[in-house]
């Protein structure tokens, strides 16, 4: 079969002669603009429903934003250990051990996904109780959850196998495919919500709704175009055969995803706690949390962005025996985090109000929101700074120390504080725990990489 050798121009052999910042550029372009339609879709459909529905409508949307995550960390962990294999398969030019290990993955990803679906459909009610929905927004929130549930399998695999992409340095076709998923939901979201071309009137639903078409055009899309193209991850033969769980291979991504998943559950677990101790202020407390996260996601995509490039870059120079590189790789990516998210920093200070009008339509909520984000904006630059420490070190397969040292700081610093700043300085209180909580983790992640892991022999795991 005849094989794209290089799905990325930025990982070609002529790249490894540019420098360094550069081959960054050209892998992280496509990688930020994806993250930035991935995110846009999220943001106009809160747009949509904020402005076409009311607070008490985002406010349900809002709600679930933690129960999603917690979901979606599972295939992440998946996700992050199979393309650190497929990047060091690919720096080796063994197009057939990517195939195989892209089997195993999204085998577990397709069982994961049902999985979820199934529990998220039985036990919403439960858990958005537990999390303490307001009494005025929960059976809207509940209506909400459900169809999200629903549409969870497709929205896991669809996440999984953009990072998969990744690992054989084709940033391209997952911007396609999020620019598709992102133009079906800008449309369909307020086309539900008015009733436009006969279309029921879904309410809050409208987004959820619309969420399932998206990621079903966006899958469809990335069957016929990788296969078209003659991918190398493309849904042929070979990859379909490979769907199944090879218990050795298994065993690597679970060695190297599994420290990343319980990572971002804990994350999760941590903001639902965060949540909770929100949503105790009332709806409009609530609604403020939900803008917040938009404005700090866009902020934040860049960073984990450049800690992904960074990571890919590592796992593939790893592959190809040329480990030495790696410490030149995480310098440039410290100076990316410094130029881009600092910039984005900066401009999110100065139109920081225009940018909560686009979400909220009440001024004293307006007023809240843009008083949270100015107390942690700003420690969006350290937590970059974290992320792309962690990311070279689990190129090289080390991720329980960088994990177990995040994981540290979000239970023992980051619940701890918000906890204790809330009954100092009210709801502010509660914003204050993600500065302290980033610079922490940046603290213990320099500290490691300088002291141990830099002295540690690296080698191939695949």
């Amino acid at each position: 079969m005849e094989q794209t050798a290089t799905p990325n121009a930025a990982l070609s052999a002529p790249a490894m002669q540019r420098p360094l910042w550069k081959t960054f550029l050209f892998f992280l372009g496509p990688m930020i603009l994806a993250n930035f339609l991935q995110g846009l879709s999220g943001t106009l459909n809160n747009i949509f429903v904020g402005q076409m529905l009311g607070t008490r409508a985002l406010a349900a949307v809002a709600g679930l934003f933690p129960l999603v995550f917690f979901f979606i960390s599972l295939v992440i962990g998946i996700g992050a250990g199979a393309s650190v294999l497929i990047g060091q398969a690919w720096g080796a030019r063994e197009p057939h051990k990517v195939k195989a290990i892209a089997g195993t993955a999204i085998a577990l990803g397709l069982v994961l996904g049902a999985l979820v679906a199934l529990f998220g459909g039985v036990f919403t009610g439960p858990m958005l109780r537990a999390l303490g929905t307001p009494a005025d927004v929960m059976p809207a929130a509940l209506g909400y959850a459900r169809v999200m549930m629903l549409a969870m399998p497709g929205l896991l695999v669809f996440i999984l196998f953009t990072q998969l992409l990744r690992g054989v340095g084709d940033t391209v076709t997952p911007l396609w495919a999020l620019g598709i998923s992102t133009a079906v939901s800008c449309v369909l979201t307020p086309a539900f919500i008015r009733g436009w071309a006969g279309l029921p009137q879904l309410g809050v639903t409208s987004a959820a709704a619309a969420s399932i078409a998206s990621f079903a055009c966006a899958l469809l899309f990335l069957v016929f175009y990788l296969r078209h193209k003659r991918h190398a991850l493309a849904p042929d033969r070979e990859l379909l055969q490979s769907l199944r769980i090879d218990p050795r291979l298994l065993k690597l991504v679970v060695k190297i995803g599994l420290p990343t998943g319980v990572q971002m559950i804990v994350i999760s677990v941590a903001e639902i706690a965060l949540l909770s101790m929100v949503n105790a202020y009332g709806s409009s407390a609530t609604a403020a949390y939900g803008a917040v996260n938009q404005v700090v996601n866009y902020v934040q995509f860049p960073a984990l962005s450049i800690a992904i490039t960074a990571s890919i870059l590592g796992a593939q120079a790893i592959g190809r025996g040329h480990a030495d590189r790696l410490r030149a790789i995480t310098r440039t990516g410290l100076k990316m985090n410094l130029v881009i998210t600092g910039t984005l920093v900066v401009l999110g200070y100065l139109f920081s109000r225009h940018i909560m009008g686009l979400f909220i339509t009440s001024a004293p909520v307006i007023e809240l929101a843009q008083g949270l984000l100015h107390i942690m904006l700003w420690s969006s630059l350290v937590f970059g700074f974290a992320s792309v420490l962690s990311g070279v070190m689990r190129a090289s397969g080390a991720v329980l120390v960088p994990t177990a040292i995040s994981i540290c700081c979000i239970v023992a610093i980051e619940v701890p504080s918000a906890w204790a700043l809330s009954h100092w300085r009210g709801l502010q209180g509660i914003w204050m725990a993600y500065p302290i909580t980033f610079t922490a983790m940046l603290i213990g992640q320099a500290l490691y990489y300088t002291l141990a892991w830099k002295k540690r022999k690296i080698v191939r795991m695949v």
